[in-house]
C-alpha cells in the first residue's frame, strides 16, 4: 500500500505557511514603517479662551477678552520625500477679538512662523532643510510613537527651552483614552524690548530696553497612546514687560489662566488618533493575532491531513 497526497491538505498547508509569514512580515517590516510622522500634513489647531493683553492703540491693558491662538502646519511633501524626514512649516499666530476679525496675521497681537524638522520614526529634532529655530526635546507637535508613563521633554517655543512634562494620570477626551501630562514654567526672562521708558516706570527719559518676561502656570496636554497625537491642550501663559534690572512687572502683554483646544479641534484630532491608531493596531496586533492563529490552525489541519492521507493499493504482476 501506499499514501497518495491529497490536494486539499496542500492547499491548507500551503496557506497555512502563507498567514504565517505573512503575519511575521507585518510585525517586523510592514507595521513598523507604518510607524512614521506623515510628511504631508495639513492641519489647523485652535485655542480659545479669556484673558487679557495689551492694546497699543489705546496704550492701555484690556481685561476679560477672548483670546484665540490659531496654528497652522503644513508639511513640505517634496523636500521631506528628498531627505526621509518630517518637514513642517509652522505659523503660529495670536489674536484679541479686533486683530482676529482683521483675518491678517501680520496684524496679530503675536505671529511667528517656524520650520520643524522631525527624525520620521522617533520624533526627534534633525539639524537640515532650513530648520529654524533649533529645537531641542522629544515632543513638540506630537509625541513619539508609543507613548509611556515617563516624563518627557517638550520644547515651548515661546520659553526657547524644553519644559519636563510629567505623567498625571490617564484621561479621555471625548471618549477616547489618552495620557495626560503637565508642566509648568516659572517667570523666566525671554529677552528685551525697546520702549518708552514711561510705559515701564522706569526713572530715565526716552526709550529703554524693557526686559520680557514669560511663564506658563499650566501645561497640560493628553496624547494619545499610540500615536502621539496630541489630542486636547491647555495652555496658561502669561508675558509681560519689565524696568531694567526690576523684579516686579509693569506691563502685561498677554495673559490667560487657560487657554484651550475648542470643541472642534478636539473633535478633530480625536478623530484623527482614532483612524490612526486604529490603522496601526491593526497592523501591529490584530491582523498578525488573527493571521497567525488562522495560519497555525491551516498548517496544522493541512500537514495531518497530509500524513493520514489516503491508501491505496499496490498490484503485483506476475
Amino acid at each position: 500500500m501506499r499514501r497518495s497526497i491529497s490536494p486539499l491538505s496542500l492547499i491548507l498547508l500551503g496557506a497555512g505557511v502563507f498567514l504565517l509569514v505573512l503575519t511575521q512580515l507585518l510585525v517586523r517590516y510592514v507595521e513598523p514603517r507604518a510607524k512614521r510622522t506623515p510628511t504631508d500634513v495639513d492641519s489647523t489647531t485652535v485655542f480659545s479662551g479669556q484673558g487679557s493683553y495689551f492694546d497699543t492703540g489705546s496704550v492701555a491693558e484690556v481685561d476679560g477678552q477672548t483670546l484665540t491662538i490659531t496654528r497652522h502646519v503644513l508639511g513640505d511633501v517634496a523636500a521631506g520625500e528628498d531627505s526621509g524626514h518630517a518637514i513642517w512649516d509652522v505659523s503660529t499666530q495670536i489674536d484679541s477679538p479686533k486683530t482676529l476679525a482683521l483675518g491678517d496675521p501680520r496684524k496679530s497681537l503675536q505671529w511667528t512662523t517656524e520650520r520643524w524638522v522631525t527624525d520620521r520614526r522617533t520624533n526627534l529634532p534633525v539639524r537640515c532643510c532650513e530648520e529654524r529655530p533649533e529645537f531641542e526635546g522629544e515632543a513638540y507637535l506630537k509625541f513619539p510613537f508609543d507613548v509611556e508613563k515617563r516624563t518627557y521633554s517638550w520644547w515651548d517655543s515661546t520659553l526657547g527651552a524644553t519644559v519636563p512634562l510629567e505623567f498625571e494620570k490617564v484621561a479621555k477626551v471625548d471618549g477616547h483614552e489618552g495620557y495626560r501630562f503637565v508642566g509648568r514654567v516659572e517667570a523666566t526672562p525671554t529677552g528685551t524690548r525697546l520702549v518708552p521708558g514711561v510705559l515701564v516706570g522706569s526713572s530715565k527719559g526716552g526709550q529703554v530696553l524693557a526686559e520680557e518676561w514669560y511663564s506658563n502656570a499650566r501645561i497640560e496636554l493628553t496624547v494619545d497612546q499610540r500615536t502621539g497625537r496630541i489630542m486636547n491642550a491647555l495652555i496658561a501663559p502669561k508675558k509681560t514687560l519689565r524696568a531694567p534690572g526690576s523684579t516686579t512687572d509693569a506691563v502685561t502683554l498677554l495673559a490667560s489662566e487657560g487657554l484651550e483646544f475648542t470643541d472642534a479641534t478636539r473633535r478633530e484630532q480625536v478623530a484623527l488618533a482614532s483612524d490612526d491608531g486604529g490603522r496601526l493596531e491593526l497592523l501591529g496586533e490584530t491582523a498578525p493575532l488573527g493571521g497567525g492563529v488562522a495560519g497555525g490552525l491551516l498548517a496544522v489541519v493541512g500537514a495531518v491531513l497530509l500524513i493520514r492521507g489516503p491508501r491505496r493499493g499496490q498490484h503485483s504482476t506476475e
